[in-house]
């Protein structure tokens, strides 16, 4: 059964909206930037950044860019979801001359790694579309349940820098918004138990350590996910800034320790509450914990934010059938 979903794009700056059907409808044709969101050669690129990747992170007003997964379109790059039968998700990424990017360069294993969290900072799944002829990238349905979500594209166009556009779908249905869990540094998921040790600082570059175990022993055998012992993705309550880090060193090095502790260095682009969401790999499976951080002088979050352009969320309507929630044990990795 065809479900409808609109597709609109959300952007700092960019006034423009898609439209669309979810399997039914038309195409979403690409969107124009205004002069106030447009980016062009002379703005700093958003950069994997070296030893850690602390990549995709510091405000426009410090570094003259925005952090990732804010625009729609950015440096003539552009998302544009297209349509879709039932039960997939489907886009492509314009280039500068208006046509569809069909040349990507592997990143971290992968041409594409999509992103996709409801607004509220539930239901968190990374996954690998596959690239048609025609430009077309096509996917499992990623979005667990009704809600607002934001779809980020993470990726690098040949001949160009690294890039993260970001665009939101909404899928209609009865829904509550999730409170955003405390801060803690302790997170379980699939009998696993993750800890973190450090604490992300506005602007500068902070060290986060994660150390798993099972049934209180060490995890000393990791397994490499996508040229890595561990991924990490932090996303920014409210606006949904994107941040996406990996880990200092690579299996394979000579330094490298399979766990249990993987280390990250990272910069959020200001003081705020976080969901960070840490992948990592063992017995072959693809596992994700998630932690509430709090960056600079904020404080404890008291609920999600109100889905924003969706439904009206249904006061005490029970969560939806296999809707994601909070720390929900397999994120629909592959």
């Amino acid at each position: 059964m065809n479900t409808a979903m609109k597709l609109s794009g959300f952007a700092l700056g960019l006034a423009a909206v898609f439209g669309a059907a979810y399997g039914v409808g038309h195409v979403a044709g690409p969107v124009t930037p205004t002069a106030e969101s447009r980016h062009d050669d002379t703005t700093a690129e958003t950069e994997h950044g070296g030893a850690g990747d602390a990549g995709h992170g510091t405000e426009a007003g410090a570094s003259g860019r925005l952090p990732g997964g804010l625009l729609v379109s950015d440096r003539g790059y552009t998302l544009v979801p297209v349509i879709a039968p039932a039960g997939e998700f489907a886009f492509r990424i314009t280039g500068p001359d208006g046509g569809p990017v069909t040349a990507y360069d592997v990143a971290h294993d992968k041409r594409m790694h999509l992103i996709v969290a409801r607004r509220d900072l539930s239901g968190f799944r990374h996954v690998h579309p596959e690239l048609g002829s025609d430009g077309t990238w096509r996917v499992a349905a990623p979005f667990g349940g009704p809600g607002v979500w934001r779809a980020f594209a993470d990726f690098t166009p040949t001949g160009g820098g690294p890039l993260t556009l970001g665009v939101d779908v909404t899928v209609p249905g009865a829904l509550t918004d999730r409170p955003l869990p405390p801060p803690a540094t302790n997170a379980t998921v699939d009998g696993y138990t993750v800890t973190l040790a450090g604490s992300p600082q506005p602007g500068r570059t902070a060290e986060l350590t994660l150390t798993v175990s099972r049934d209180g022993t060490p995890v000393t055998d990791l397994e490499p996910y996508l040229g890595a012992y561990g991924h990490l993705v932090a996303l920014r309550q409210g606006d949904l800034a994107y941040l996406h880090v990996h880990p200092d060193g690579a299996p394979g090095d000579g330094r490298t320790r399979p766990g249990p502790a993987v280390t990250f260095f990272a910069e959020v682009p200001s003081a705020g509450a976080y969901r960070l969401y840490l992948d990592f790999k063992h017995g072959g499976v693809v596992h994700t914990a998630e932690f509430t951080v709090l960056a600079g002088a904020a404080t404890a979050p008291t609920g999600g934010p109100a889905p924003t352009g969706g439904p009206t969320p249904t006061p005490n309507a029970p969560a939806p059938t296999g809707a994601a929630e909070h720390g929900e044990p397999g994120h629909g990795h592959d």
